[in-house]
């Protein structure tokens, strides 16, 4: 008789947060929260979960996403009294990496919700841009978009960003922060909450967005340690295909 035991890979914790102070002490890495912008942000909305957060969080070329209100005109929007404003998500992202277009291709292939519907101002299907080449990029990609889904009459709305306000803490970076103890590793602020690299990546690839492939690809850039990082390949690993959900 043999017997052929199997070791089981344990779920990796990060429950001692010591472990990760100390190989950021003696490695000399920190989060990388901070990154330099290189084009104006669009303004994006289409459905009133984190999934858009986490879709394009994932997405390279992106370099930053925060949630908000915007659209409207009343002064100091809340999520409990958001006035005539919008749901949005603020995108930074890198041009040499992705276009402008590219991230509209991105909102109209994950959208269904609102966008041939009237609904609610606040959930409703908007796109602000900011000057006039992202304008007519924005146009001319809802009218290719129209044309396809054509008899279907498209409701989303495109118009100049006014302001921005972005949302309480508990709305930035909503698959992220349920990794309660890998959030703290990171030193996570609410203000960071808004507008963290690191941040903005995890709240993707954590949620399965993006694949194993590209997170090893792109790991190096935000600065995590052995333990963040074991921890983050599990769990991405674990979640990869799964598909999003608020």
């Amino acid at each position: 008789m043999s017997l052929t035991i199997t070791p089981t890979v344990s779920h990796p914790e990060l429950k001692d947060l010591s472990t990760v102070r100390n190989e950021q002490k003696e490695l000399n890495i920190s989060p990388v929260h901070d990154v330099i912008f290189q084009r104006p942000r669009p303004l994006l909305v289409w459905d009133v979960s984190g999934a858009p957060e986490s879709l394009y969080g994932a997405t390279r070329g992106v370099l930053r996403t925060t949630v908000g209100y915007a659209g409207g005109s009343s002064d100091l929007p809340t999520y409990r009294k958001m006035g005539d404003h919008t749901e949005v998500l603020e995108i930074d992202y890198d041009p040499t990496v992705i276009s402008f277009k590219e991230l509209l291709d991105l909102f109209w292939n994950n959208h269904e919700y609102g966008l041939t519907t009237p609904i609610k101002r606040q959930y409703a299907s908007l796109i602000l841009f900011h000057d006039d080449e992202q304008k007519q990029i924005a146009q001319a990609s809802k009218l290719e978009e129209q044309e396809r889904r054509a008899p279907e009459i498209i409701t989303t709305e495109i118009a100049s960003k006014e302001n921005f306000y972005p949302a309480e803490a508990y709305h930035q970076k909503y698959r992220l922060q349920g990794h309660k103890d890998l959030a703290s590793s990171l030193n996570l602020t609410p203000k960071l909450l808004q507008t963290s690299y690191v941040a903005t990546k995890l709240n993707g690839y954590l949620a399965g967005v993006g694949g194993m492939e590209q997170f090893k690809a792109e790991v190096e850039s935000m600065g995590l340690t052995p333990t963040q990082r074991q921890y983050c390949n599990y769990h991405v690993e674990q979640n990869e295909g799964q598909g999003l959900y608020c």
